[in-house]
């Protein structure tokens, strides 16, 4: 058995600053599901995008354009004030996240309840728009979302949940690019094929690599208050293992993607992923707060460009 970590209450949380002026509840809303803050939003769509590129074999169409890229943006702002939530007692000892708006009390729990559920709601409007597989797998999708915060409670990886969660997207694209009437298992199995299942697990490891990285950017905090992350599993081992999960990503999206007839266009973006990703070695092998969280805040690039090899390759056939 490891020692106990003392509990949370025996921590004294970190100070809040105030405002020199109260932010309007639009403001504060905005700040809960970090508007100003895209990067997070953008890491789930790229792949969906790519996904669904896929599915359709070029450009899928305005409706199911919208649909996805308005129910990425909702749904991870709705992830957002459900994580706020379960992580009230815990950010208010984390200097990065101490001044978060339910952390500092400037949002209820309630309030922030009732606007993830808000949020929720329109996005799930979003995909009733779509097919009966898309819609039976966002309550999946749902459920993944609301495991995640208590995660880090009990795995000592947790980002593998968080990993699930951003991929849910590529097997949601594809029943929504194939269709489908019928409300049942079959039909999902019909709808979304096994390339689609084996891309979720290649893009797990994308997630794996760029949340171990934000991870490392609060490693001594969550070392302090006794929370389980990647950065904290890995020990010594964590940008070995970062660069380890960004090479099988990388290599198995090339892999399935000249499986599934894309070419050369498509080589040239996972090529310029992985020069980005070569680029993040630099910033995270000295473990500085600065260069770890920039590693984060630009990866979403990385997907940018296997999407863009992905789309350009597709309309160039």
């Amino acid at each position: 058995m490891q020692d106990q970590i003392p509990p949370l209450p025996s921590l004294p949380p970190i100070p809040a600053t105030a405002p020199a002026q109260s932010p309007s509840r639009l403001a504060l809303a905005l700040d809960l599901i970090r508007w100003n803050r895209p990067a997070g939003w953008l890491l789930l769509l790229w792949p969906t995008l790519s996904a669904l590129w896929i599915a359709a074999d070029g450009f899928p169409g305005w409706h199911l354009l919208v649909v996805f890229v308005a129910g990425t943006i909702l749904m991870r702002s709705a992830g957002c004030c459900i994580n706020d939530v379960a992580d009230k007692g815990i950010d208010q000892h984390v200097e990065r996240t101490a001044q978060r708006p339910v952390t500092r009390g400037a949002v209820s729990v309630r309030e922030a309840l009732l606007l993830g559920a808000v949020l929720a709601l329109a996005a799930f409007g979003l995909v009733l728009t779509t097919s009966a597989p898309a819609i039976l797998l966002s309550f999946a999708a749902l459920a993944v979302t609301l495991i995640y915060p208590y995660a880090k409670r009990v795995l000592s990886v947790p980002q593998a949940v968080l990993g699930v969660a951003f991929s849910f997207g590529i097997p949601m694209a594809f029943a929504a690019a194939q269709g489908g009437t019928e409300w049942s298992l079959a039909a999902i199995q019909a709808a979304v094929p096994q390339h689609a299942w084996w891309l979720l697990l290649a893009n797990l490891f994308w997630v794996l690599a760029y949340d171990t990285e934000y991870a490392m950017v609060d490693r001594e905090d969550d070392l302090r208050i006794g929370i389980k992350t990647s950065a904290i599993t890995l020990g010594r081992f964590d940008v070995a293992a970062v660069m380890l999960c960004y090479a099988v990503h990388l290599v198995a999206w090339a892999l399935l993607g000249r499986a599934l007839g894309l070419g050369g266009v498509f080589l040239l973006g996972v090529a310029a992923a992985a020069a980005q990703a070569l680029w993040h070695f630099t910033l995270i092998r000295s473990r500085q707060r600065v260069g770890c969280f920039k590693a984060f805040r630009l990866n979403h690039w990385l997907g940018f460009a296997v999407f863009a090899g992905v789309a350009a390759d597709l309309a160039l056939r």
